[in-house]
C-alpha cells in the first residue's frame, strides 16, 4: 500500500488540465462515490494494526493533495470564464505598459552636465536651506546688497541668517572651504525666490553654476570653455558675445549671449528683434571671495559661470510659458516621451 499511495501522489502532480471538465473528471476520479480516495479508506479499514499508524497520515496526504490541486485549478478556470464572460480575451498577449519619460528640465540638465563633465568638471551638490556666509557674505554680496532684502529672499522662521539658497553659487563657498586648487566644478540644483509666479518667473527654478579654479586661468580660457558649450548643446555653427555686466562675487563680469538668429517671427520676438539671446552669466572669481574662503588670490585665478536650466529650456523646446514646468500637466509632459 506504501507503494500505491506514493505513485498517487506523483500521479496528481503530474497531471495536466486543457478545459474544466477535465477539472472535475480528476475530482470524481478521486473525490467521489466511487472514487480512489473511497477505496483507499476502504483498503485501510484491512490494514494491520501496527501499519495504521504509518499509513494513516499517507492517505490524508494523498486527500490533501488532490483538494489543493483542485482549489487552484479550479481558480483558474473560474477566471477564464470570467474573463470571457466580459468580452475579454485571456489568451491574446498582453498589451505594454505605458512607458515613463523624463521630465524636459532634467533631460536638459542632464544634456548640460554632460558637456561640462566631458570637459573634465566633476558633479557636487550641496544643502538648500543655508546661512547668510555661504549664499550671500562668503560671495562678497555687502550688507546693503539688495538680494538680502525680504522681497527676494525666503527666511527660514523669520532666522536672519538661515534661508533657501538663492542661487547654487552657495555650494561654490563650501567647496572651496573644503578643498585646496586646483577644482574643476559644476553644481547643478534647485534654487528659490521670492518672486511672483508668471509666465516668465517662479519663485522656484533650476540652476547650474560652474567654478574652475587654477593657476594663471585667464578670462580667455572662461570665454572658450563657454564657447565650447555653446556649440555642443545649440550646434557647430553657434555664435556667442560677451557683453559687461556686474555680479558682487566676479571681476570682471559678463553676460554670454548666442545668435539665436532672425528668420521667423518667433525669432524676432524672442530676442526683441536682435537675433541674439542671453543665455548665462560668468567673470572671473573676484579676489576678496577666493581670499575670503581661504585661497591665495596671488598665486590662484579662476572663473565661474551660471545658468537657469528653466530659460536654457524654453529656448531649446520653445516653451512660451514657464509655469508648465511645475503643474504636471501630462499633456504637455507626454510631448518629451522621445527624451532621454
Amino acid at each position: 500500500m506504501r507503494e500505491e499511495l506514493d505513485l498517487l501522489l506523483a500521479d496528481i502532480a503530474s497531471r495536466t488540465f486543457e478545459t474544466a471538465d477535465q477539472v472535475e473528471a480528476f475530482r470524481v476520479e478521486f473525490l467521489g462515490r466511487k472514487g480512489k480516495i473511497k477505496d483507499l479508506m476502504a483498503e485501510f479499514r484491512n490494514v494491520a494494526p501496527e501499519l495504521k499508524r504509518e499509513l494513516g497520515p499517507q492517505i490524508n496526504k494523498v486527500k490533501g493533495a488532490v483538494e489543493e490541486r483542485l482549489a487552484i485549478e479550479q481558480a483558474v478556470f473560474k477566471k477564464k470564464k470570467s474573463a470571457k464572460a466580459s468580452g475579454i480575451d485571456a489568451s491574446r498577449p498582453a498589451g505594454g505598459q505605458p512607458h515613463g519619460t523624463h521630465h524636459p528640465l532634467q533631460v536638459v540638465r542632464r544634456e548640460i552636465v554632460g558637456i561640462f563633465k566631458n570637459m573634465g568638471f566633476e558633479v557636487v551638490e550641496g544643502p538648500e536651506i543655508e546661512d547668510d556666509w555661504h549664499v550671500f557674505s562668503g560671495l562678497n554680496f555687502p550688507p546693503e546688497h539688495p538680494a538680502r532684502d525680504m522681497q527676494d529672499t525666503f527666511f527660514v522662521e523669520r532666522n536672519p541668517d538661515l534661508l533657501l539658497r538663492t542661487h547654487t553659487s552657495s555650494v561654490q563657498v563650501r567647496e572651496m572651504e573644503k578643498r585646496k586648487p586646483p577644482m574643476r566644478i559644476i553644481m547643478p540644483g534647485r534654487v528659490f525666490r521670492n518672486e511672483a509666479v508668471s509666465s516668465r518667473a517662479h519663485c522656484i527654478f533650476h540652476q547650474i553654476e560652474g567654478l574652475y579654479i587654477d593657476e594663471n586661468v585667464s578670462f580667455a580660457d572662461l570665454k572658450q570653455t563657454l564657447l565650447h558649450f555653446a556649440k555642443r548643446f545649440f550646434g557647430p555653427e553657434t555664435k556667442i558675445r560677451l557683453r559687461p555686466s556686474y555680479f558682487p562675487f566676479t571681476e570682471p563680469s559678463a553676460e554670454v549671449d548666442v545668435y539665436w538668429g532672425l528668420e521667423t517671427e518667433v525669432d524676432k520676438r524672442i530676442t526683441k528683434g536682435t537675433g541674439w539671446l542671453e543665455i548665462l552669466g560668468c567673470g572671473m572669481v573676484d579676489p576678496n571671495v577666493l581670499e575670503a574662503n581661504g585661497i591665495d588670490s596671488k598665486k590662484y585665478s579662476g572663473f565661474a559661470f551660471g545658468m537657469g536650466i528653466e530659460r536654457i529650456t524654453m529656448l531649446k523646446y520653445q516653451i512660451g510659458d514657464l509655469r508648465l514646468f511645475f503643474e504636471n500637466d501630462k499633456r504637455f509632459l507626454n510631448q518629451f516621451s522621445g527624451e532621454r
